[in-house]
């Protein structure tokens, strides 16, 4: 016998609205590793970042006294602010587990790690930063990334060409 008011459908995981990206952390680090952060924002940051008036290219995040921080972020002003408007570079709270901090803190310091900014979204009106754990590429690893990018993008297009020639038959 079902009780009343309760819903036997699977639930549907949150939505995510993706605000801003930084691909180019992708072409600089190796990503080991990600997790989700809280961000803590002033009102019109938040409607800033509705906006999607956000770039991470230069930002990065910093443990400091047992807290988190995301650094050098710009977050455009808000057009339709007041005299109270937010500084647009100021240094931002993250919120994550006391845990999930001091073993990030022990693998920044011990092996040569970033944490980087790879995206900002919002999740059930929440906004969140997803942070990589990451390791610096260097000349070489980026040729080399380059060379695998440009023959996976050359067999590609080859099957593409076979596949046509293919169904024109």
């Amino acid at each position: 016998m079902a009780t009343r008011g309760a819903s036997t459908a699977p639930k549907e995981p949150p939505k995510e609205h993706t605000v801003a990206g930084n691909r180019h952390v992708y072409h600089d680090y190796f990503v080991d590793e990600t997790m989700e952060a809280g961000l803590v924002l002033t009102g019109t940051e938040v409607k800033s970042v509705r906006a999607g008036r956000v770039n991470l290219r230069e930002a990065y995040a910093r443990i400091d006294q047992g807290e988190a921080w995301l650094w050098n972020a710009h977050i455009s002003p808000y057009d339709h602010g007041n005299r109270y408007n937010h500084e647009p570079r100021r240094t931002r709270k993250l919120l994550l587990h006391r845990n999930e901090i001091a073993r990030l803190n022990t693998t920044i310091k011990k092996k040569g790690y970033t944490l980087v900014p790879l995206r900002i979204y919002f999740k059930r009106n929440h906004a969140k930063v997803e942070l990589g754990l990451a390791r610096g590429k260097r000349l070489y690893d980026k040729r080399d990334a380059i060379a695998e990018r440009d023959a996976q993008r050359d067999v590609e297009r080859a099957l593409r060409a076979h596949a046509h020639e293919r169904y024109e038959d």
